[in-house]
This record gives C-alpha cells, structure tokens and sequence, in this order.
C-alpha cells in the first residue's frame, strides 16, 4: 500500500482505502479500479489523494488518529452545529451540538485506548468542508497530546470541545474575506483576526461550555512570545488548552491542500514548528506533540541519502526520523523486498532518509 497524489495516479490502481465525500458520503469503497475519469473528479472535487494497493510492497495496517466512520460522524455534526448558528435554527444547534459532545466521548476513548499511538498517515480532506475536517482533526491531534500530557478525562473534555470549536468564529466572517483565492490584504487579515474573539463571544453566551474550552477558542491564536492575538498574552498567561490548540491547529493547516497552495508534507511542517519552538510555540508542549506525529507516515515514498527509493512500511516511537523501508526496485536492480531498518540495522546508520519523493510518476 502506498499513498499517492492525484498526479501520480493511473488508471487501473485499486483503492486500499475508502474514499469519502464532502458530505460524508462514501464516494470509493476499497477495492474500487480508478479509471481517467475517477481521478478527473478526484482533483476536482479537491481530493488531496488515495492510498493504493501495491503489490510489491508489504501491506501494513494503517490507521487515522481516529476511526473513519467515527471522523466523517464527527465532521458531519460540526458542519451541522456551524450550519445551524449560521441560520439561526437553534433546533438544529441544540441538536448537533448534544451528538457532537457523545462523538467527541467517543474520540476520547479511541484515543486513550492506545497511549502510544502515533499519527501514522496522511489525513485527506477535501476543499469544500475543510473547516469541519480541519475541526476535527485538530480535535484528535490535541485529545493525542493532553494524553501525553496526563490530562484526566475531565479535562481532555474541555481541551476537546474547545479543539473542535476553535475555528467556530469564522462563520461570522464575511464569505469574500474567508473564501479568498488568495493573499488578505492588511484590512481583511485583521478583520479575520476577530474570529477567535467573536467565537468565545458566542460561546459565553450560549453557557453550554466549560470556561476552559471558551477560553481555548479565544487564544489559539496566541504566540509563546506574547506576540498572537487577540491579547498578547503573556506565556503564563495562557492556558495549557490554547498552547495544545494552537500547535495542532498550526500543524493541520500546513500539512492540508488550500485553494492557493498545496500541502506541506508531515515532515516540512514539524520542520516549521520545531524552528518556532520558543516563538510561537510552548517548547515543552511541543516536545509533545512531535512525539506524536510521523514525518514520513507509513505508505509514503521517500528519497534516501545512497540514492535509492522507497516505500516506509513501519515507524518507531523512540526514533521517528528513522523508518523501516521496503525498497523499490529499479531497471539496474529489480530484486524485491528489500527491506531498510533504518532505526535497527547498524549497517544502515549512515543512511538516512533526505525527503519525500516528489517526482511525477510516469503516465505511460
């Protein structure tokens, strides 16, 4: 199995995993045969990519922060929950916001069942609901870390809720400044700065939250140099819950396709955040947090510093820089499974992993 971009898809791959819709609804059940005019719609609809079946390659068991179905129910209610504070039915807010705080329940078991878990693949979303997507990936990336951190349940509740909800002050924000194709100008950036105050504004006033998780959603945004917004608040002046949002928020955002630039890889963006640590970010809540995530998630194709290239098959916890990696045969060498275990294997130490293989694979 290996995850590839709409670009270096063929016609004729099968799908490893199900493929899902904006609105929750399955588009490619595993085993589907692409054809041109599948991933014609795949990019499109702003599919960021699809794991495929390789048979040259092991067949590791690959698994999201969360479970699928759980991550597309939770995504489902969010969207509802922001729908309905947008039409000012509070039926179906009431309503979505009571399915919303059973899910994220959920997550939280999940999550705590496996306190050694690590973010192990590339987390698709699509353009169109990338807020509730991004809602909720945000959601497990920082439920992964209060775990770490020796939250009690009580409090990744709190830490939850607010994660899920940060960005609930961007729907009243108006659609040309949130939807530009482009770069805000000075003006509409800080227009769009507001929305983390006018999002813990409607939260106090619903009361239907905890105070740690409203003030979360006010300042994620905040910086450990005392420079975010909307505040400026002092380091020891910020809560452990905004500290946690803002990382995983950071993160999520790089490591997704936007309408004006394409993703960072999971290694570019801890890259950028490991270089913020003490500016932007906490240092130790981020010594945290990059103990929970995967630069070079299992599937993905990597280059190597002895010019070959592979397919990473495994991780380790103590040593993520250094993956097992099934190599890919080449015209000069076509013999199969060749394994790498760069973290294991004295004779590989000075071998290292220099990036993710960007190049375009050949169509014929």
């Amino acid at each position: 199995m290996r995850f590839l971009q709409p670009i270096n898809l063929k016609s004729g791959m099968i799908l490893a995993k199900n493929l899902y819709g904006s609105r929750n609804e399955l588009l490619l059940a595993v085993g589907s045969v692409l054809t041109d005019s599948l991933i014609s719609k795949m990019v499109i609809t702003g599919c960021e990519g699809a794991y495929i079946v390789d048979n040259s390659t092991d067949d590791p068991n690959i698994k999201g922060i969360i479970s699928s179905r759980l991550k597309e129910n939770t995504v489902k209610a969010v969207r509802s929950f922001f729908m309905g504070i947008e039409r000012n039915d509070s039926i179906i807010a009431s309503y979505s916001f009571s399915t919303m705080k059973h899910l994220l329940d959920d997550i939280i078991d999940e999550i705590s069942t496996d306190k050694n878990a690590m973010v192990n693949m590339v987390d698709l979303k699509v353009f169109d609901d990338y807020t509730y997507y991004h809602s909720v990936s945000v959601a497990g990336l920082s439920i992964m870390v209060g775990v770490s951190a020796g939250m009690n349940r009580n409090g990744l509740y709190k830490l939850g809720m607010g994660a899920l909800l940060h960005d609930l002050g961007k729907i009243f924000i108006p659609k040309e400044i949130l939807n530009k194709n482009g770069p805000l100008d000075f003006n509409e950036y800080e227009y769009m700065k507001k929305h983390s105050q006018f999002g813990s504004d409607y939260l106090k006033r619903q009361n239907a939250l905890p105070i740690e998780s409203i003030i979360a959603v006010l300042t994620h945004h905040e910086r450990f140099d005392s420079k975010g917004y909307p505040l400026g608040l002092a380091s020891n002046k910020q809560t452990i819950e905004g500290k946690i949002i803002a990382i995983c928020d950071n993160y999520d955002a790089m490591t997704s396709d936007r309408p004006y630039r394409t993703a960072f890889s999971p290694s570019e963006a801890i890259e950028h955040i490991m270089g913020n640590a003490g500016v932007m970010f906490d240092p130790k809540i981020l010594d945290l947090f990059i103990k929970k995530i995967v630069p070079y998630p299992v599937g993905t194709v990597v280059d190597l510093s002895n010019g070959k290239k592979g397919i990473v098959i495994e991780n380790f916890p103590n040593s993520y820089m250094r993956p097992k990696i099934q190599i890919i045969p080449t015209m000069n060498n076509l013999k199969e499974n060749i394994i790498y275990d760069l973290c294991n294997d004295p004779e590989l130490l000075n071998v290292t992993v220099i990036g993710i293989n960007r190049t375009k694979e050949n169509k014929g």
